[in-house]
């Protein structure tokens, strides 16, 4: 079945939008961003290299049923991943089938609802990143509002009411077809260890619609802040509020608390919201100094986590060649420099360089264990054999070792430079110089 294009008027009224959404080229689209995401199977099992294969035995029927309004998703597979600050996020993983479905009504729903969307709302949305927020945060303290109402909410993408943000949808959108569809996929079971359990709130992450459908629900709240002439950066569920007192502060934290209690039926997580000093807290990993003209660094919890990656990789890197262990840290200090490249505190950097190939010579030292070869590879390094031996020989444990001088001698920065370890000072540097 072919239809005309729609025009633009259309599309902005919301009508035949789920024809949009099944067109060829929207599809293709979709299909494209959903293999190039990757991902792991949803619960029928089928994966990324099955894909197109199913996809052109059963799409026709799919897409009769989609136009017919009769589609019905099938369960999101539940996944349970680690927080950094403790306890589990709940991810609700679709089938690649209902990850294309949703990708497909991403690209079309997306257009008619960003110009609606604050220019304070930072999060999954095209032009648009971290980076700005962290920048304008910075912005405003600068110019005064030295206190923060860092506000967290409680399990947002759990508790997200599903009457309020079909009601919200609505207001755009006249195409019954695309509002059942989406309420279909709001209401879709959770499945775990074979067991289905049904949902009535929520919008698990892991699906492709749930960022878009987050903004669409907090933008009320980026509109109550707007008006009350508040300085606010949001990205998704995360808000800072920047005002110039502590009493101002407590003043907002309990007002928006209310805010979102009555209108939109969320909570504020009380242990791990505050009014305090921007430097005393967080936002999007970072952090800030306390001058007058305060300058972006990284938080301590973001240090600890990348800490926390490469002591993973050296636990199972013991008796591993080290330029195949270097292989495997350099791609997360590139993707984790890519994302903190701002920070314009570098002694945090220094430290981390230095601590890193601190656990490097102790990974070496440890593989050599016996004193005769310990002694041989640092005379290789060259050391004198004199201070070698004694080196060797000295009953001190690993980690003495190999922040002693004779092992910093024998392997220096430049040496690790050679062997093609990222540096995180150096890689800083030159993403910097770029930009």
């Amino acid at each position: 079945m072919t239809t005309r294009p729609r025009t633009k008027a259309e599309l902005d009224r919301g009508n035949g939008l789920l024809d949009a959404v099944c067109e060829r080229g929207n599809l293709l689209l979709a299909y494209q961003r959903v293999v190039e995401n990757k991902g792991a199977a949803g619960v029928d099992g089928i994966g990324i290299p099955e894909f197109k294969d199913h996809l052109k035995q059963h799409w026709p029927t799919i897409k009769a049923r989609l136009l017919a309004g009769e589609y019905m998703p099938q369960p999101v597979r539940r996944v349970d991943i680690p927080k950094p600050q403790g306890g589990v996020r709940t991810l609700g993983i679709p089938t690649l089938t209902d990850r294309l479905i949703q990708q497909a009504l991403h690209q079309v729903l997306s257009p008619i609802f960003e110009a609606t969307f604050s220019e304070s709302s930072y999060g999954f949305r095209p032009g648009r990143n971290a980076h700005q927020a962290v920048k304008v945060a910075r912005q405003y303290v600068a110019c005064g509002r030295r206190i923060v109402v860092d506000m967290d909410l409680e399990k947002f993408f759990d508790r997200v009411n599903h009457d309020l943000l079909m009601e919200k949808l609505a207001r755009k959108i006249d195409d019954r077809r695309v509002l059942r569809l989406i309420r279909r996929y709001l209401e879709a079971g959770m499945m775990a260890e074979g067991i289905i359990s049904p949902r009535t709130e929520g919008t698990p992450q892991g699906g492709p619609l749930s960022p878009l459908l987050s903004n669409i629900l907090l933008t009320e709240l980026d509109r109550e802040l707007e008006r009350r002439g508040h300085a606010f950066c949001r990205y998704a569920d995360d808000c800072n509020i920047y005002v110039r007192s502590k009493t101002a502060g407590e003043r907002v934290m309990a007002s928006i608390t209310r805010f979102l209690a009555a209108t939109l039926k969320l909570t504020v997580n009380v242990a791990k919201s505050a009014v305090a000093r921007p430097w005393e807290r967080k936002f999007l990993g970072y952090s800030l100094t306390w001058h007058k003209a305060p300058k972006l660094k990284i938080a301590s919890a973001s240090r600890k986590r990348l800490e926390d990656k490469i002591r993973e990789v050296l636990q199972g890197a013991r008796g591993r060649n080290l330029s195949k262990v270097i292989d495997e840290l350099n791609p997360i200090l590139r993707g984790w420099m890519a994302y903190f490249k701002l920070t314009e505190a570098k002694k945090v950097l220094e430290e981390l360089d230095g601590w890193i190939r601190h656990k490097l010579r102790c990974m070496l030292w440890r593989q050599w264990k016996r004193p005769y070869t310990r002694a041989k590879n640092l005379m290789k390094a060259g050391l004198k054999e004199e201070r070698a031996w004694q080196s060797a020989c000295n009953q001190r444990g690993p980690w003495w070792n190999s922040g002693a001088s004779h092992m910093n001698q024998a392997f220096p920065k430049s040496f690790f430079d050679r062997q093609g370890l990222v540096s995180l000072l150096d890689t800083t540097r030159r993403l910097q110089c770029v930009q």
